[in-house]
């Protein structure tokens, strides 16, 4: 804006591979493309059944491109091994994108991306992402998993209902509980850290929705790749324009705070668009993890590590319970963590008390050695915040009585008079919701 130097550029050479072709005369071009430094990308099925029962994404160029002549509709395994192995040898391309519209029925693209992984590994041995519609049987990723899958994106866009419904109808219709499923699906096959979701900024949301998304994904332990709007020329959105360079830059400098919080990053990215870095900034926003990183246990071994953490606290060390604390409200909470070093350290529980805005909080316990600092007040925190954000009007818990005075300092407040439970006297709190900072 002020007409002075913002950063150097480095151009990237034009691929070495795209000079050649295949035994049957097909352009290497045509089948993948050089995306960033090191990344070699392509869309194995270039048609999407969506395109046919007008329920396109506006802001989709998959098959301007077939139109344009500029590539083939579909990649055989046999074509991108190929491809890949050229790629590697010429361009040191160091990881593989496999994109694809989604097939007619949809899902029939995922057998197809799970054989494409499997032939780029055995001829290049390169890292693979893939990416796809959410199934509607989230198991269905077990196959990409044991292809060899290293990374996926399950791309919702926005977070905001109106503007997808009008933008990417498809996926509206969906809905976020299905994203939902599957991202947590994905996480558990996957890792954390190793799926991510594209959210792009331009589409017409409130930026709030789209770190409301960040904060989302990013707790579940998805990667929230925050992109600005790039109008394709040729599709219904290429005479928009992309978000301002200032309201990119409080975006990115809101979402690399929660990627700290949440302790996820690019750099620890196997394969695809977060690793490559070439569509957005974000990366170059990051902050090292926070000394505390507090999310929701993200898979079955985590779950397990804070149950073990309550089992040596309210068991062993306070004999509470004789065998275990586990009881039927786990199957409905949400199981929080905090971690120091990438090791949990504490844990607490949340659950919805009844349908109409009511949740409880219980089960706060932090392993010795832990309990001076600020692990038990960010959990109680996170766990303010995570109800707030799905709709809590009143959100109570049962403490032990020394525990008041920590609890009132976090803005609770003591209701009714103590009662024993199980043996040791317990005070109803009530949490102060509106002290909860908004991202």
């Amino acid at each position: 804006d002020g007409g002075g130097m913002l950063a150097g550029v480095d151009l990237v050479p034009s691929a070495r591979f795209c000079d050649f072709t295949t035994s049957d005369g097909i352009a290497y071009g045509k089948i993948a493309l050089l995306h960033g430094r090191d990344c070699l990308a392509t869309t194995v099925l270039q048609r999407c059944v969506n395109w046919r029962n007008n329920r396109r994404c506006a802001f989709c160029g998959t098959e301007i491109s077939l139109q344009n002549g500029t590539t083939i509709n579909r990649k055989t395994p046999d074509m991108l091994a190929e491809v890949a192995a050229a790629a590697r040898k010429y361009d040191r391309v160091s990881h593989v994108v496999l994109t694809s519209g989604t097939g007619d029925p949809p899902g029939t693209e995922i057998p197809l991306l799970a054989e494409c992984t499997r032939a780029v590994k055995k001829a290049a041995g390169l890292p693979v992402h893939v990416q796809f519609m959410p199934p509607e049987d989230p198991a269905a990723m077990e196959a990409l998993g044991e292809a060899g899958v290293d990374s996926v994106g399950i791309h919702i866009e926005s977070f905001d209902e109106s503007v997808l419904a009008r933008m990417a109808p498809a996926k509206a219709a969906l809905g976020l509980d299905a994203y939902e499923r599957a991202w947590c699906e994905a996480v558990e096959i996957f890792g954390a850290n190793q799926v991510s979701s594209f959210i792009i900024a331009g589409l017409g949301e409130h930026w709030r929705s789209i770190l409301w998304g960040c904060e989302l994904l990013a707790d579940i332990g998805v990667y929230p790749y925050v992109v600005p709007l790039r109008p394709i020329p040729g599709s219904p959105m290429e005479h928009c324009l992309p978000p301002r360079a200032d309201t990119m830059h409080r975006i990115y400098t809101a979402a690399a705070a929660i990627l700290s919080r949440k302790g996820l990053s690019a750099g620890r990215s196997k394969a695809g668009c977060v690793r490559c870095g070439a569509c957005s900034a974000l990366p170059w926003y990051e902050e090292k993890d926070a000394d505390i990183v507090c999310h929701r246990a993200r898979s079955e071994q985590e779950r397990q590590e804070a149950f073990a953490i309550r089992k040596a606290v309210f068991v062993v060390e306070q004999g509470l319970f004789e065998k275990t604390d586990i009881d039927e409200n786990d199957a409905r909470s949400i199981h929080l963590v905090a971690k120091r070093a990438g090791k949990i350290v504490g844990t607490v529980r949340v659950f919805p008390l009844d349908g109409k805005g009511d949740w409880v909080g219980g089960r706060l316990a932090v392993s010795p050695g832990h309990r001076v600092g600020r692990v038990g007040a960010t959990l109680v925190r996170e766990a303010m915040k995570r109800v707030k954000k799905r709709g809590c009007r009143r959100f109570t818990a049962h403490i032990q009585q020394a525990n008041v005075n920590f609890f009132k300092k976090l803005g609770w407040s003591p209701e009714g008079e103590p009662e024993t439970y199980m043996g040791s006297p317990h005070q109803l709190m009530v949490a102060d919701l509106d002290l909860v900072e908004e991202d």
